[in-house]
């Protein structure tokens, strides 16, 4: 039988292929070679020997398949091949057992060739049957190798990605860092900007209420003069009659010169009143709350303003109405921020029903410019209402008029802080500021105030 050189021959064939595809390694590629062609030599002398050295093939067959199924078990390099020696086994094993009968008693081997040979060959079919379970096992193993393959890919896909996206993150926060230390510097250089701007737009409606505060104040010192010379003159008729010996005319006089005097108080109290209201105005505001007149307030700065602007248009005049609620209790405000707020919207005021004076009379047509400031009280607010019968602001315009910077107004006659700064310090007092506007009309600015009383 030539079968063990073939099934020896088989298996290094198979070696082979596998050491030609870096399976194994490479060294052994020349070690299966020499077994393959020993193999195909044992083949090649088994058809010229059959006749006469038959047992002496089969037995270099058999050691050669043992010496390989030896190597494959001993190396560990085969380790994943070991199924090679577990499916030739059973065939050596009863080859070899066959090999022994046949020799030693021949009789037997007659009568039991048949099943000794079925035998033989039956395991061969456990070969093959080892062959198909470890192809099965090989392909799930080779499954399983790859799904790690894929994996450790994929990790070392996510880690050089991992690494990418630390790199990233680095220069991003470093790039966000230097935006951020240039906004804080851009947001300090805005802040001084808008400290400047403030003061500015508070040096303009100081400007607006120069010329109204000194005719305003003149009216006071005025009086003060006037009654201050007639005191003198009654003082001297006082001191005639007392010389006279004529005391009851004399104490007349003095009346009449105690009511001068109350009037010399009341109007240098009010002149002094216009000072300190000018200098808390001009001042930065200390945020102290205190109770406050603002039907005073109101009207104070409806008047200033008036007179302001006439300083700077002789040929303006307009009606001014107050309609003040009497009995309007104080209510706790910082004083010279609402009285900016009134200042603004007054001035607003005047200056819109200006301009459509001179648009009216340009056109031919009669205008009574008119301005009205008017307060009352609410359960639990106070209102202040400015209304004039100007031009209006057009309906497209209205959500912006209290935005910073916009303005109406033409180039070089306004900030566009106004309205904004007067929203702001509204609302820091918890009210409102809103508007009631019918363009071509006129316009009412309104402001709650929450109730805090006294």
């Amino acid at each position: 039988m030539r079968l063990d050189a073939t099934i020896a021959m088989i298996i290094c064939s198979y070696l082979m292929r596998r050491a030609k595809l870096g399976q194994i390694d490479q060294k052994w590629l020349s070690f299966f070679q020499i077994r393959f062609y020993v193999a195909i030599g044992i083949i090649a002398v088994g058809f010229l020997a059959e006749s006469y050295a038959n047992t002496i093939i089969q037995l270099a067959g058999l050691a050669l398949l043992v010496h390989i199924a030896w190597t494959l078990y001993k190396d560990d390099t085969f380790k994943a091949m070991r199924w090679i020696v577990w499916a030739i086994i059973p065939y050596v094993v009863a080859s070899a057992v066959a090999l022994v009968i046949r020799f030693v008693t021949p009789k037997f081997y007659e009568n039991w060739g048949d099943y000794i040979e079925s035998a033989v060959f039956c395991t061969i079919g456990w070969g093959f049957f080892m062959w198909l379970y470890s192809r099965k096992e090989r392909k799930a193993l080779e499954e399983e190798r790859e799904k790690l393959r894929r994996k450790e890919e994929e990790v070392r896909t996510s880690e050089i990605m991992q690494r990418q996206l630390e790199i990233q993150v680095s220069q991003r926060t470093e790039a966000l860092q230097q935006q951020k230390e240039e906004l804080e510097k851009t947001l300090d250089e805005l802040k001084s900007t808008q400290a400047q701007l403030i003061q500015s737009e508070k040096m303009a409606s100081l400007g607006e209420l120069t010329a109204g505060i000194a005719h305003e104040i003149q009216n006071p010192l005025n009086f003060v003069t006037n009654f201050s010379d007639v005191s003198a003159e009654l003082i001297d008729e006082m001191i005639v009659e007392l010389d006279n010996n004529n005391p009851e005319e004399a104490k007349l006089i003095a009346v009449d010169l105690k009511s001068n005097l109350d009037k010399i108080l009341h109007h240098g109290k009010r002149a002094d009143g216009i000072v300190k209201g000018m200098l808390q105005h001009s001042r930065n505001s200390s945020g102290q709350k205190e109770p406050t007149d603002v039907n005073q307030l109101a009207d104070e700065y409806l008047r200033l303003a008036y007179h302001g602007l006439r300083a700077k248009d002789k040929t303006f005049n307009a009606s001014m109405h107050t309609d003040f609620q009497n009995d309007l209790p104080l209510i706790t405000v910082v004083p010279q921020d609402i009285g900016r707020v009134l200042l603004n919207l007054i001035t607003n005021a005047f200056h819109a029903v200006s301009e459509k004076k001179k648009k009216e009379q340009e056109a031919g047509r009669a205008f009574e410019p008119a301005v009205s400031v008017g307060t009352k009280k609410r359960r639990n607010d106070l209102i202040i209402s400015i209304t004039d019968n100007g031009n209006g602001v057009p309906a497209d315009l209205v959500d912006k008029i209290f935005q910073p910077f916009f303005t109406t107004k033409p180039t070089g006659q306004g900030t566009g802080l106004g309205l904004s700064l007067s929203y702001d310090i509204v609302k820091a007092h918890g009210g409102e500021l809103t508007i009631a506007n019918e363009p071509g009309i006129g316009a009412s600015f309104v402001i709650r105030l929450p109730y805090q009383p006294s």
